[in-house]
Protein backbone atom coordinates (compact mmCIF):
# COMPACT_ATOMS: atom_id res chain seq x y z
CA UNK A 1 0.00 0.00 0.00
CA UNK A 2 1.00 3.66 -0.45
CA UNK A 3 1.96 4.66 2.72
CA UNK A 4 0.74 8.03 4.14
CA UNK A 5 3.51 9.78 6.53
CA UNK A 6 1.36 12.38 7.82
CA UNK A 7 3.82 14.97 6.72
CA UNK A 8 7.34 13.54 8.29
CA UNK A 9 10.00 13.93 5.62
CA UNK A 10 13.29 12.21 5.22
CA UNK A 11 15.00 9.84 3.37
CA UNK A 12 17.83 8.54 6.16
CA UNK A 13 18.16 4.95 6.63
CA UNK A 14 17.67 5.48 10.14
CA UNK A 15 13.89 6.79 9.28
CA UNK A 16 13.21 4.22 6.78
CA UNK A 17 13.62 1.49 9.19
CA UNK A 18 10.81 3.53 11.51
CA UNK A 19 8.57 3.36 8.08
CA UNK A 20 8.76 -0.27 7.37
CA UNK A 21 7.86 -1.15 10.33
CA UNK A 22 4.81 1.42 10.57
CA UNK A 23 3.96 -0.37 7.08
CA UNK A 24 3.70 -3.59 8.92
CA UNK A 25 1.90 -2.32 12.54
CA UNK A 26 -0.56 0.34 11.25
CA UNK A 27 -3.08 -2.04 9.49
CA UNK A 28 -3.06 -4.14 12.97
CA UNK A 29 -4.60 -3.42 16.51
CA UNK A 30 -1.68 -3.71 18.49
CA UNK A 31 -0.57 -1.42 21.02
CA UNK A 32 2.50 0.68 20.16
CA UNK A 33 4.64 2.60 22.16
CA UNK A 34 6.21 5.09 20.84
CA UNK A 35 9.79 6.88 21.83
CA UNK A 36 11.53 9.24 21.44
CA UNK A 37 13.42 12.66 22.41
CA UNK A 38 11.30 15.80 22.59
CA UNK A 39 10.86 17.26 19.51
CA UNK A 40 11.61 14.35 17.34
CA UNK A 41 7.92 14.07 16.04
CA UNK A 42 6.09 11.61 17.89
CA UNK A 43 2.83 12.60 17.29
CA UNK A 44 3.09 12.67 13.29
CA UNK A 45 3.87 9.28 13.76
CA UNK A 46 1.20 7.92 16.06
CA UNK A 47 -1.25 10.35 13.18
CA UNK A 48 0.40 7.87 10.53
CA UNK A 49 -0.26 5.11 12.25
CA UNK A 50 -3.42 6.29 12.64
CA UNK A 51 -4.30 7.49 8.95
CA UNK A 52 -2.92 3.50 7.69
CA UNK A 53 -4.87 1.61 10.14
CA UNK A 54 -8.56 0.04 9.43
CA UNK A 55 -9.63 3.19 11.97
CA UNK A 56 -8.70 5.82 9.56
CA UNK A 57 -12.51 6.91 9.06
CA UNK A 58 -12.73 6.51 12.62
CA UNK A 59 -11.82 9.71 15.60
CA UNK A 60 -8.48 9.84 16.44
CA UNK A 61 -7.93 11.27 19.95
CA UNK A 62 -4.88 13.02 21.39
CA UNK A 63 -4.21 13.40 25.32
CA UNK A 64 -1.22 14.98 26.50
CA UNK A 65 -0.80 13.20 29.96
CA UNK A 66 1.52 15.61 31.27
CA UNK A 67 0.21 19.33 30.05
CA UNK A 68 -2.98 18.19 32.34
CA UNK A 69 -2.99 18.69 36.22
CA UNK A 70 -3.16 14.98 38.11
CA UNK A 71 -6.80 15.79 39.46
CA UNK A 72 -8.79 16.52 36.27
CA UNK A 73 -6.99 14.12 33.71
CA UNK A 74 -9.07 11.38 35.24
CA UNK A 75 -12.23 13.05 34.02
CA UNK A 76 -10.17 13.74 31.08
CA UNK A 77 -9.23 10.14 30.16
CA UNK A 78 -12.97 8.66 31.22
CA UNK A 79 -15.34 11.03 31.68
CA UNK A 80 -17.53 12.47 34.52
CA UNK A 81 -21.26 12.04 35.45
CA UNK A 82 -23.39 14.96 36.82
CA UNK A 83 -22.08 15.82 40.73
CA UNK A 84 -19.69 13.86 40.45
CA UNK A 85 -17.46 17.04 42.02
CA UNK A 86 -17.57 20.25 42.12
CA UNK A 87 -18.61 22.08 39.40
CA UNK A 88 -19.70 19.13 37.47
CA UNK A 89 -23.14 20.33 37.02
CA UNK A 90 -23.59 17.73 33.94
CA UNK A 91 -21.89 14.39 32.72
CA UNK A 92 -19.45 14.25 30.15
CA UNK A 93 -17.97 11.97 28.08
CA UNK A 94 -14.06 11.62 28.55
CA UNK A 95 -11.36 11.27 25.80
CA UNK A 96 -11.90 6.98 25.69
CA UNK A 97 -15.47 7.31 24.72
CA UNK A 98 -14.78 10.00 22.28
CA UNK A 99 -12.11 7.67 20.61
CA UNK A 100 -14.75 4.95 20.89
CA UNK A 101 -13.95 2.78 17.20
CA UNK A 102 -10.94 4.70 16.80
CA UNK A 103 -7.18 5.54 17.88
CA UNK A 104 -6.38 7.33 21.20
CA UNK A 105 -2.73 8.89 21.37
CA UNK A 106 -1.36 9.05 25.53
CA UNK A 107 1.15 11.78 24.89
CA UNK A 108 3.57 11.62 27.48
CA UNK A 109 2.79 8.34 28.97
CA UNK A 110 5.76 8.56 31.22
CA UNK A 111 3.60 11.26 33.46
CA UNK A 112 0.68 9.54 34.39
CA UNK A 113 -0.06 9.14 38.17
CA UNK A 114 0.10 4.95 39.81
CA UNK A 115 -3.35 5.45 40.48
CA UNK A 116 -3.91 6.35 36.86
CA UNK A 117 -2.01 3.71 35.66
CA UNK A 118 -4.30 0.68 37.29
CA UNK A 119 -7.06 2.48 35.43
CA UNK A 120 -5.31 2.53 31.84
CA UNK A 121 -4.56 -1.22 32.18
CA UNK A 122 -7.86 -2.27 32.92
CA UNK A 123 -8.75 -0.20 30.10
CA UNK A 124 -6.08 -2.38 27.93
CA UNK A 125 -7.06 -5.50 29.26
CA UNK A 126 -11.06 -5.38 29.60
CA UNK A 127 -11.67 -2.90 27.45
CA UNK A 128 -13.62 -1.23 29.82
CA UNK A 129 -13.89 1.79 32.41
CA UNK A 130 -16.15 3.53 34.80
CA UNK A 131 -16.79 7.58 34.68
CA UNK A 132 -15.38 9.75 37.24
CA UNK A 133 -18.83 9.49 40.11
CA UNK A 134 -20.09 6.46 38.24
CA UNK A 135 -21.18 3.44 39.21
CA UNK A 136 -21.55 1.37 35.59
CA UNK A 137 -19.08 0.06 33.31
CA UNK A 138 -18.90 1.26 29.59
CA UNK A 139 -16.99 -1.14 27.28
CA UNK A 140 -14.67 0.78 23.95
CA UNK A 141 -13.19 -0.70 21.05
CA UNK A 142 -10.10 1.71 20.78
CA UNK A 143 -6.76 1.34 19.52
CA UNK A 144 -3.90 2.76 22.19
CA UNK A 145 -0.95 4.51 21.01
CA UNK A 146 1.35 6.38 23.80
CA UNK A 147 4.29 8.21 23.49
CA UNK A 148 7.47 9.34 25.97
CA UNK A 149 10.53 10.78 26.04
CA UNK A 150 11.43 8.96 29.19
CA UNK A 151 13.16 5.52 29.85
CA UNK A 152 10.20 3.84 30.90
CA UNK A 153 12.00 0.56 31.63
CA UNK A 154 14.16 3.00 34.32
CA UNK A 155 10.67 4.15 35.53
CA UNK A 156 9.82 0.95 36.37
CA UNK A 157 13.19 0.03 38.29
CA UNK A 158 12.64 3.11 40.15
CA UNK A 159 9.11 1.89 40.55
CA UNK A 160 7.59 5.43 39.63
CA UNK A 161 5.52 3.24 36.36
CA UNK A 162 3.78 -0.37 36.66
CA UNK A 163 6.15 -3.03 34.96
CA UNK A 164 2.63 -4.99 33.95
CA UNK A 165 1.20 -1.59 32.51
CA UNK A 166 4.99 -1.15 30.59
CA UNK A 167 4.86 -4.48 28.95
CA UNK A 168 1.00 -4.16 27.74
CA UNK A 169 2.10 -0.55 26.22
CA UNK A 170 5.43 -1.68 24.56
CA UNK A 171 3.96 -4.50 22.23
CA UNK A 172 5.07 -2.63 19.67
CA UNK A 173 7.72 -0.38 20.74
CA UNK A 174 8.69 2.10 17.41
CA UNK A 175 11.78 4.62 18.74
CA UNK A 176 11.82 7.75 16.65
CA UNK A 177 15.48 8.59 16.25
CA UNK A 178 16.87 12.14 16.93
CA UNK A 179 17.31 14.65 13.74
CA UNK A 180 21.49 14.33 14.97
CA UNK A 181 21.44 10.59 13.46
CA UNK A 182 19.09 11.11 10.37
CA UNK A 183 21.88 12.43 8.05
CA UNK A 184 21.18 14.95 5.26
CA UNK A 185 17.37 14.58 6.48
CA UNK A 186 18.10 18.09 8.47
CA UNK A 187 18.86 19.87 5.51
CA UNK A 188 16.07 18.36 3.47
CA UNK A 189 13.69 19.54 6.18
CA UNK A 190 15.55 22.70 6.80
CA UNK A 191 14.63 23.18 2.90
CA UNK A 192 11.39 22.51 3.08
CA UNK A 193 10.37 24.46 6.25
CA UNK A 194 12.32 27.56 4.83
CA UNK A 195 10.03 27.62 1.54
CA UNK A 196 6.76 26.92 3.60
CA UNK A 197 8.05 30.21 5.53
CA UNK A 198 8.50 32.18 3.03
CA UNK A 199 5.65 31.45 1.13
CA UNK A 200 3.39 32.49 4.14
CA UNK A 201 5.61 35.63 4.67
CA UNK A 202 5.15 36.44 0.71
CA UNK A 203 8.85 36.83 0.35
CA UNK A 204 11.35 35.49 -1.81
CA UNK A 205 12.50 31.63 -1.06
CA UNK A 206 15.82 31.93 0.87
CA UNK A 207 18.69 29.49 -0.39
CA UNK A 208 21.12 28.02 2.16
CA UNK A 209 24.82 29.13 1.51
CA UNK A 210 27.08 26.00 1.80
CA UNK A 211 28.74 27.51 4.69
CA UNK A 212 25.96 27.29 6.29
CA UNK A 213 24.45 24.21 5.15
CA UNK A 214 27.73 22.67 6.54
CA UNK A 215 27.44 24.37 10.03
CA UNK A 216 23.80 22.95 10.06
CA UNK A 217 24.61 19.57 9.21
CA UNK A 218 27.54 19.34 12.06
CA UNK A 219 25.19 20.94 14.81
CA UNK A 220 23.87 18.46 17.15
CA UNK A 221 20.38 19.45 17.43
CA UNK A 222 19.37 18.73 20.54
CA UNK A 223 15.61 20.50 20.22
CA UNK A 224 15.45 17.95 17.22
CA UNK A 225 13.04 18.51 14.54
CA UNK A 226 11.18 21.35 16.10
CA UNK A 227 14.10 23.24 16.99
CA UNK A 228 15.33 23.06 13.51
CA UNK A 229 11.65 24.85 12.07
CA UNK A 230 12.23 27.32 15.02
CA UNK A 231 15.51 28.37 13.50
CA UNK A 232 14.06 28.22 10.05
CA UNK A 233 11.22 30.38 11.16
CA UNK A 234 13.43 32.76 12.82
CA UNK A 235 15.86 33.20 9.00
CA UNK A 236 12.41 33.66 7.61
CA UNK A 237 11.76 37.02 9.18
CA UNK A 238 15.29 38.15 10.21
CA UNK A 239 17.54 37.23 7.04
CA UNK A 240 17.89 40.67 4.70
CA UNK A 241 19.51 38.44 2.05
CA UNK A 242 18.83 35.78 -0.34
CA UNK A 243 21.33 33.58 0.76
CA UNK A 244 21.17 32.94 4.31
CA UNK A 245 25.03 32.95 5.05
CA UNK A 246 27.13 31.32 8.62
CA UNK A 247 26.87 34.69 10.22
CA UNK A 248 23.02 34.42 9.96
CA UNK A 249 22.81 31.51 11.88
CA UNK A 250 22.16 32.03 15.90
CA UNK A 251 24.93 32.01 18.15
CA UNK A 252 24.46 28.67 20.11
CA UNK A 253 24.69 26.72 16.65
CA UNK A 254 28.50 28.77 16.33
CA UNK A 255 29.27 27.54 20.65
CA UNK A 256 27.95 24.48 20.22
CA UNK A 257 30.52 23.55 17.03
CA UNK A 258 33.36 25.52 19.01
CA UNK A 259 33.52 28.64 16.80
CA UNK A 260 33.17 31.95 17.75
CA UNK A 261 30.40 34.11 15.87
CA UNK A 262 31.51 37.24 14.79
CA UNK A 263 30.64 40.58 16.49
CA UNK A 264 28.31 42.65 14.41
CA UNK A 265 30.34 45.71 13.69
CA UNK A 266 29.17 48.96 15.54
CA UNK A 267 26.33 51.10 14.70
CA UNK A 268 27.65 54.06 12.13
CA UNK A 269 27.14 57.51 12.96
CA UNK A 270 23.58 59.22 14.10
CA UNK A 271 24.15 60.79 10.65
CA UNK A 272 24.14 57.46 8.89
CA UNK A 273 20.37 56.45 10.39
CA UNK A 274 17.96 56.58 8.51
CA UNK A 275 14.41 56.50 10.44
CA UNK A 276 11.19 54.35 8.41
CA UNK A 277 9.55 57.36 6.05
CA UNK A 278 5.81 57.06 5.55
CA UNK A 279 6.96 55.91 1.90
CA UNK A 280 8.56 52.94 3.51
CA UNK A 281 4.98 52.03 4.87
CA UNK A 282 2.90 52.82 1.50
CA UNK A 283 5.93 50.56 -0.14
CA UNK A 284 4.83 47.22 2.09
CA UNK A 285 1.18 47.63 1.53
CA UNK A 286 0.38 48.33 5.33
CA UNK A 287 -1.04 50.63 8.02
CA UNK A 288 0.62 52.27 10.27
CA UNK A 289 -0.62 49.59 13.48
CA UNK A 290 0.92 46.51 10.74
CA UNK A 291 3.55 48.38 10.21
CA UNK A 292 4.70 49.04 13.80
CA UNK A 293 3.68 45.45 14.89
CA UNK A 294 6.42 44.06 11.86
CA UNK A 295 8.75 46.71 13.39
CA UNK A 296 8.77 45.16 17.00
CA UNK A 297 8.06 41.58 15.81
CA UNK A 298 11.30 41.72 14.11
CA UNK A 299 13.18 43.28 17.00
CA UNK A 300 11.65 41.24 19.81
CA UNK A 301 13.36 38.49 17.82
CA UNK A 302 16.19 39.97 16.79
CA UNK A 303 16.81 40.54 20.76
CA UNK A 304 15.86 36.99 21.64
CA UNK A 305 18.37 35.68 18.82
CA UNK A 306 21.13 37.80 19.81
CA UNK A 307 20.57 36.75 23.80
CA UNK A 308 20.49 32.44 22.19
CA UNK A 309 16.91 32.76 23.61
CA UNK A 310 17.63 33.48 26.97
CA UNK A 311 14.63 35.82 27.98
CA UNK A 312 16.37 37.83 30.87
CA UNK A 313 19.54 39.00 28.57
CA UNK A 314 16.30 39.77 25.73
CA UNK A 315 14.61 41.61 27.66
CA UNK A 316 18.20 43.64 29.02
CA UNK A 317 19.08 44.35 25.33
CA UNK A 318 15.52 45.65 24.49
CA UNK A 319 15.71 48.24 27.97
CA UNK A 320 11.67 47.05 29.04
CA UNK A 321 11.29 44.28 31.79
CA UNK A 322 11.29 40.59 31.37
CA UNK A 323 7.49 40.40 32.38
CA UNK A 324 6.53 42.87 29.05
CA UNK A 325 9.02 40.76 27.20
CA UNK A 326 6.93 37.45 27.90
CA UNK A 327 3.84 39.50 27.55
CA UNK A 328 4.57 40.55 24.31
CA UNK A 329 5.76 37.23 23.01
CA UNK A 330 2.98 35.39 23.91
CA UNK A 331 0.74 37.84 22.37
CA UNK A 332 2.88 37.49 19.40
CA UNK A 333 2.78 33.57 20.00
CA UNK A 334 7.11 33.63 19.61
CA UNK A 335 8.41 31.06 20.97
Amino acid sequence: MDLNTCGIIGQSPALLDVFKVLAKVAPTDSTVLVTGESGTGKELLVRALHANSRRTDKPFVPINCGAIPRELLESELFGHEKGAFTHAIRSRQGRFELADGGTIFLDEIGELDLSLQVKILRVLQEKEFERVGGTGTKKVDVRVVAATNRDLEAEVARGVFREDLFYRLNVIPIHLPPLRERGDDAMLLADTFLRGFCRDKERKTLRLSPEARDMLLRYAWPGNVRELENIMERLSILCDNDVVGADDLPSKIWTSLGQEKARPAPPAPAAGFAWPRLRDMEDKGMDLKTFLDEMEDRLLREALDTADGVKNRAAEILGIKRTTLIEKLKKKQIG
